[in-house]
């Protein structure tokens, strides 16, 4: 699992005093706009947050310490954000995306290995799955409680139960 994780993309500049407009990778712009310190473009580039704010639905604007004109703040777009794990509250039954993608998915019941989870997307009534099979097929797997039985991140593994016709 890495250490550094992304969590989001400075996309524009925000105003004359050196604000960027980040796009947040997180499910909630806030916890972005909460914190003091990020990394910018690497994980080595650590940056002072000044002050920080929740923009539209999945934007924080940050001020980052010495990034004071526009020009500055310009030559940040399209460099990624990371934070440290440890800087990320997880309960229980949460996982990081990126600590999902390449984890093998299982038949709960036959121990039959269906792919390796690809990608997740963000539906708004609950996730979905990306499965990607041996043949390079993908199929969209939906994260209910009906279908995913068990989450074992740090041994790789996804247990599920497919919906009948899910995967036909």
């Amino acid at each position: 699992m890495k250490e550094f994780i992304e969590t989001g993309k400075i996309v524009a500049v925000q105003g004359l005093k050196g604000e960027v407009r980040a796009e947040a990778w997180c499910d909630d712009p806030a916890f972005l706009a909460g914190l003091k310190k990020v990394r910018v473009g690497s994980p080595e580039n650590e940056a002072d947050i000044e002050r920080a704010r929740p923009h539209k639905q999945r934007m924080a604007v940050l001020k980052l310490r010495g990034v004071d004109t526009p020009e500055a703040a310009g030559a940040l777009r399209g460099k990624l954000l990371y934070v440290h794990r440890s800087q990320i509250p997880l309960v229980e039954g949460e996982y990081l995306i990126q600590d999902l993608l390449e984890c093998t998915v299982f038949d709960a019941d036959t121990g039959e290995e269906y792919g390796r989870l690809c990608d997740v997307s963000h539906t708004g009534a609950n996730d979905v799955w990306h499965v990607r099979f041996p043949d390079g097929s993908e199929k969209l797997l939906p994260v209910i409680p009906q279908v995913v039985r068990r989450v074992d991140v740090a041994a790789g593994r996804v247990e599920i139960t497919p919906l009948e016709g899910l995967f036909e």
